[in-house]
This record gives C-alpha cells, sequence and structure tokens, in this order.
C-alpha cells in the first residue's frame, strides 16, 4: 500500500470536562476522567510530531479547553511548533484576562459555540443557567484582543426555528464565519435523537433562509452549513475520507481517524504514550481499515463516487446498522437507506425529554 498523504488537521481533545450538559455533545458517553488526561509536555511532543508529520492546522477542543489550567503553556506549545491554532470553546470558562493570555501565547483564532439565539432556550439545551450570558461577554473579550471569531451554531429541532436570529447574532458579536451544523447523530446526539431531529419542512426553510443570507451577506459573512445525513440521498466524505486528511486525539491519548470513532468496536485504537503520529498515521490497523476504497462492499466499490464521499460515515454505518463496514444509510443505494425514514417518523412523534450529557460518578467509598 502506498504511503498516505499528511493530515492537514489535528484536532486535540485536551479534555472531557465541561460545565455544559449539550444533549448533542460529539464526545462519547464513555467520557474520560482528569486523571486520564495527557500532560502538558505530551500534549507539546504530539504538537510536534503533528508540525513534523505535514499538519497545519490544530483544533484545540474538549469537552470544554479551558478546564484545563494550563491552555496557554499548550497554545504556546503549538505556536513554537509552526502550527494554526483555532480554540473550539464554550466560552463559559473564559474572560477578557485569559482571553488576552491566549493571544498572548499566540492563538490564531477563536471558535465559539452557541445554543441558541434566544437566553432562556439556550441555558435549557446547555443545560447551564447564565452560560448564555457568559458567551457573549466572552466574544467581547475575543474582540479586544484583536483574533478573528467564528460562531459555531449547533441547530436541530429546538432551535432550528431561530436561526434567521442566529445568523443576526453572529453579526452583532463581530464574528467573521458562522457555521450552521445541523446536529450529527452518534454518541449523546443518537440517545437524544428523537428529541433532537428536525423535519423536513424544518431543514427546508433552514436552507432557504441559509441561501437567502448567504447572498444578502456577502462580504460581510461567510457562512458554512453541514446538513444531516437523515434527509439526504448521498453520503457526506467524512472528516474528508477515513485516514485520509484528518485525525484526532482524545484525552487519553488514543489517536483516531475521526472524533466519534471511539463508537465503533473492534478496534484497537493506538495511543500517543506508545508510538509516534508518524508511525500511527502510516501503518497502524486502525487508520488503514477503512482508508481508501478495498473495504468497500457493493454498492460502494462499483460506485462512480466511491473517491468523492470515501464510503460515508463509518460511525454513522455502525449506528445504524450495527456494522461500521456497512454502505452508510444516508446512500439511496445503501440496503439500510430505510433505517432513516424510520428513524424520521419514530421522531416526528416522540415528545421526550433530553438526556443530558454527565461525566461519570465516582465509585462510592467502601
Amino acid at each position: 500500500m502506498t504511503a498516505p498523504p499528511p493530515p492537514l488537521g489535528l484536532l486535540a481533545e485536551l479534555t472531557h470536562r465541561c460545565p455544559l450538559r449539550c444533549p448533542y455533545c460529539s464526545n462519547p458517553v464513555e467520557l474520560s476522567r482528569a486523571s486520564a488526561e495527557l500532560d502538558t509536555e505530551s500534549w507539546g511532543r504530539v504538537f510536534r510530531e503533528a508540525a513534523a508529520l505535514g499538519v497545519l492546522q490544530l483544533h484545540l477542543s474538549g469537552g470544554e479547553p479551558a478546564a484545563r489550567r494550563d491552555l496557554p503553556e499548550l497554545v504556546a506549545h503549538a505556536a513554537r511548533a509552526g502550527l494554526y491554532s483555532n480554540l473550539i470553546t464554550s466560552g463559559v470558562l473564559l474572560d477578557a484576562p485569559r482571553m488576552k493570555a491566549l493571544a498572548d501565547a499566540g492563538l490564531d483564532h477563536v471558535q465559539l459555540s452557541v445554543q441558541d439565539a434566544e437566553e432562556g432556550s439556550a441555558d435549557r439545551i446547555g443545560g447551564l443557567r447564565g452560560g448564555h450570558a457568559r458567551k457573549l461577554a466572552f466574544a467581547e473579550a475575543v474582540q479586544a484582543a484583536g483574533l478573528p471569531l467564528t460562531l459555531n451554531a449547533v441547530v436541530h429541532r429546538q432551535n432550528l426555528d431561530r436561526l434567521p436570529e442566529l445568523i443576526e447574532l453572529a453579526i452583532t458579536l463581530g464574528a467573521g464565519r458562522l457555521e450552521v451544523a445541523h446536529v450529527q447523530y452518534y454518541g449523546w446526539a443518537l440517545r437524544n435523537r428523537d428529541a433532537l431531529l428536525p423535519s423536513r419542512a424544518q431543514l427546508e426553510a433552514a436552507t432557504r433562509t441559509v441561501t437567502e443570507a448567504r447572498e444578502r451577506l456577502r462580504g460581510e459573512l461567510v457562512i458554512d452549513y453541514v446538513v444531516p445525513d437523515y434527509y439526504a440521498r448521498r453520503p457526506k466524505a467524512c472528516m474528508g475520507g477515513w485516514g485520509r486528511s484528518f485525525m484526532a486525539v482524545s484525552p487519553a491519548g488514543r489517536v483516531l481517524p475521526c472524533h466519534a470513532a471511539e463508537s465503533l468496536p473492534n478496534f484497537d485504537f493506538p495511543n500517543v504514550r506508545d508510538a509516534s503520529l508518524a508511525d500511527i498515521w502510516t501503518h497502524s490497523e486502525a487508520f488503514q481499515r477503512f482508508r481508501g476504497t478495498t473495504w468497500m462492499p457493493e454498492p460502494c466499490q462499483g460506485c462512480e463516487h466511491r473517491e468523492r464521499d470515501w464510503g460515508g460515515c463509518r460511525c454513522q454505518a455502525f449506528a445504524l446498522t450495527g456494522d461500521a463496514a456497512n454502505t452508510d444509510p444516508a446512500c439511496a443505494h445503501s440496503p439500510h437507506h430505510h433505517l432513516l425514514d424510520l428513524a424520521v417518523q419514530e421522531a416526528s412523534s416522540a415528545t421526550g425529554d433530553f438526556t443530558y450529557r454527565e461525566m461519570p460518578k465516582l465509585p462510592s467509598a467502601v
């Protein structure tokens, strides 16, 4: 097998700790404790190895990365390695002095998540009273520090009707980019699918809103739009294809082809404590298993799109069919495509509440 091209991006999940309890959180259901997290120097080594491998962009995420007190030191490690650093944050643990410290350490960009444009709904979805107000104050601190800001609005059934207000919020906060990201259903979001999955009418209205706003705000605000697969007929090239352009490192050091891959069974994901990023990227069985096209079943194997969508999402295939090697049900040619229709029907009549993201409780003393 020829050596793969180098990855362009690395997602560093610094911690699973977070004061928010979002029911669509992309972290695995089994969360890592602080005691299992890589230390500062280990992350610094990972960043140097990433730069040597060819990574250009480093995304510092969590959980909430600001839960780590050494975040400025980690940013400084990234800057010394020559990586462009993007902080993906809820903003609720950061204030103006901490933001300035991060900027002084070499941070390049901030991506701030919001749960809604309306305060009461935003705090209910995030599970933290006063969280929305803290986010607005943090956005001002980003502007004061002179860093570019992206607003990340995760949208779903319970906030999608306020998409116009979310777009206006991005302008008010001085964001140069807005990511309108429909929930992707694995991990915590899969547990909450019936409460989150929008109707087709909501999706179509949102698409019209984004199309109009892109034209109206051309040159003022860039809008990225990530749609849910449950109404699709063609799958997306998940993370650019398994093991092709992206890698993630979990808080405990496991290296993954995508941030949700820990949901897949029968994988022994390698760890940066035991091997270099270069060796993991090039030689590990976990990265090679679904890389390229030779692993694909029919109808993917004979499909003209196989080197465009790379088989779609392995985590979604597993979540819906029980086998990560199956054709992604988002594809209309998948024998499992009907499962998406069933999920939409179930969600349309559901009235359940959220199951909030929670850290595991420590066992009782004996």
